[in-house]
């Protein structure tokens, strides 16, 4: 195992796929030369040249189309955003293209494109850079979308991403790609679709994806050493496919169920989990399902009330001792 950061395992996986097929290429806003707004392509323009690291203009409609129509051609473009806040000016081609080719051909027209770059708060860059629209894209049918909380799941979420045929959205987040994690030095891949069990536990199951997984973390923590409280913690992983087996399986064990995402609450991942849990779990809930989520209002660009805004280990912790008593 070698103890790499989060940026460093998606680098990895990036330069992995160009090496094993021709067909792969990166393209964004100074994703080359520049070595990519957060570096997470440092590097890789001077090992692979043009072909495979093309720099774009700040035009996301223009190369997220150009993307879509390689894709259709055999090509499987690795498109990044600094923002995924960015991408609802390209999302006709993300949602009617992208989306919808496969099956308005019948199946003869595969989209193998991959979207990824940053879709969180926290980093006091204001409303319009600062969405996670992981809800609004996994709603649409025909895409996938993922968002690793780890330097091991980011890599083989990536690399699982990058050979599949349908469009994936990855969304990462700025504030992990410096953590360090323990990541396998031969190859590995993490299926599409599969959650994975962060902690065990027996008294109440917390469900999350992306950095809400760490908080959830630290929230078990809490609970277990000052509440008595053992907490299991689910990372979803995929929005889209969703494990629904993994997350029903977990709460029939615990019995309740706190879901912590930093979606807003109105139509998010939550809502969609605590919608699937009451149709297959209901008679083993000894609780109302809780949520944490971001508050409900726009991105707030002043650093300390952002930090109020978006869910932490004690707002989790407050909601499971509620679920709980």
């Amino acid at each position: 195992m070698a103890l790499i950061n989060y940026r460093k395992a998606i680098n990895d996986a990036l330069a992995e796929e160009i090496m094993r097929d021709e067909n792969v290429f990166i393209i964004g806003e100074e994703v080359a030369e520049y070595n990519g707004a957060y570096k997470v392509t440092e590097g890789l323009w001077k090992r692979f040249g043009d072909k495979r690291l093309v720099d774009a203009p700040i035009s996301e409609a223009g190369f997220i189309g150009l993307g879509v129509g390689a894709s259709m051609l055999g090509l499987r473009p690795v498109i990044e955003l600094m923002f995924w806040s960015f991408a609802f000016v390209a999302y006709d081609q993300i949602v009617n293209n992208a989306g919808c080719v496969r099956y308005m051909s019948g199946g003869l027209i595969n989209c193998p494109i991959v979207i990824r770059g940053p879709a969180n708060g926290g980093t006091n860059v204001g409303a319009t850079h600062s969405h996670t629209p992981e809800n609004i894209l996994a709603n649409v049918p025909g895409v996938k979308v993922v968002a690793p909380a780890t330097a091991y799941d980011a890599k083989g979420l990536m690399k699982s991403a990058i050979r599949d045929n349908d469009p994936v959205f990855v969304m990462e987040n700025t504030l992990l790609y410096g953590e360090q994690w323990e990541v396998p030095e031969e190859e590995y891949l993490i299926p599409l679709g599969s959650a994975d069990v962060k902690r065990e536990g027996t008294d109440i199951s917390l469900i999350a994806h992306g950095r809400s997984v760490l908080i959830a973390l630290a929230a078990a923590d809490i609970l277990a050493a000052e509440h008595n409280i053992n907490a299991e913690v689910v990372d979803l992983r995929s929005i889209r496919p969703l494990d629904e087996d993994a997350i029903v399986q977990s709460v029939r064990k615990t019995h309740r169920a706190v879901l912590v995402d930093e979606n807003k609450p109105f139509c998010g991942v939550s809502a969609q989990i605590a919608s699937m849990l009451q149709e297959k779990a209901f008679d083993d809930l000894d609780a109302p399902i809780g949520r944490v989520n971001t508050l409900d209002a726009p991105a707030i660009y002043s650093p300390p009330v952002e930090k109020l805004q978006l869910p932490n280990a004690q707002r989790v912790v407050s909601k499971a001792l509620t679920v709980c008593a």
